[in-house]
């Protein structure tokens, strides 16, 4: 018996050596995922900058943030660069950092009064009052489109939501770039690794 268990012992370190080769691949996941979601965020406050740091500073109907255009100007660079950096795998502890801060300031100052959920499931884990008042209305509103329009082509693309606007996708934003601070870019599939490879020979870097 004893014997049994070394030998699988020894099988299962063996197959973990082998799976280190490709830690690499879930950081560089990660990455790739986010790319586009930081890209398109920070693309599009930069396209329309003046209404962004508008409504960054506006106090009625906006966030009613100290110094509007620095911010916006920092929250637009962070997204846009940490995008790139992301992608290339470079700097990718240090940007998580500040792309972390962005979600944090998005969840706290535009998603926390609207609960959790991003898209409102009413009857789910999470739903406030505010989701479950959705369904009646979203009803309602497939009511109307089915009796005045073209109900099976205006679905045809998928169906139709109530966006709740909740912090479930800045938590998880946030949540995967924690992963990214500590795992790093990502061995074999990022700048990082082959620079501080070269930087400092040796086994066990990781990125």
């Amino acid at each position: 018996m004893d014997s049994l268990v070394k030998t699988s012992t020894q099988y299962y370190n063996a197959a973990l050596d082998g799976l280190r080769h490709f830690e690499g691949l879930g950081p560089l996941a990660l990455r790739l995922f986010l790319v586009p979601v930081f890209w398109m965020a920070g693309t599009k406050k930069w396209e329309n900058f003046d209404s962004t740091a508008e409504w960054f500073g506006n106090p009625e109907w906006g966030l009613g943030l100290p110094m509007p255009v620095v911010l916006a100007f920092l929250a637009t660079w962070t997204e846009i660069l940490g995008a790139v950096a992301l992608l290339f795998g470079i700097a990718v502890r240090w940007l998580a950092i500040p792309l972390m801060f962005t979600m944090v300031v998005a969840a706290t100052t535009v998603h926390w009064e609207y609960g959790w959920q991003a898209i409102a499931d009413p009857g789910a884990p999470f739903a406030n009052e505010r989701v479950e008042e959705s369904a009646g209305k979203l009803d309602r509103a497939k009511d109307i489109l089915r009796e005045h329009g073209n109900y099976q082509w205006l679905t045809s693309s998928g169906n139709f939501v109530v966006l709740n606007n909740g912090i479930e996708f800045a938590a998880t934003y946030f949540i995967m770039c924690l992963m990214l601070l500590f795992s790093g870019g990502g061995r074999y599939v990022s700048l990082d690794y082959w620079i501080g490879r070269s930087l400092n020979p040796g086994p066990g870097r990781s990125g």
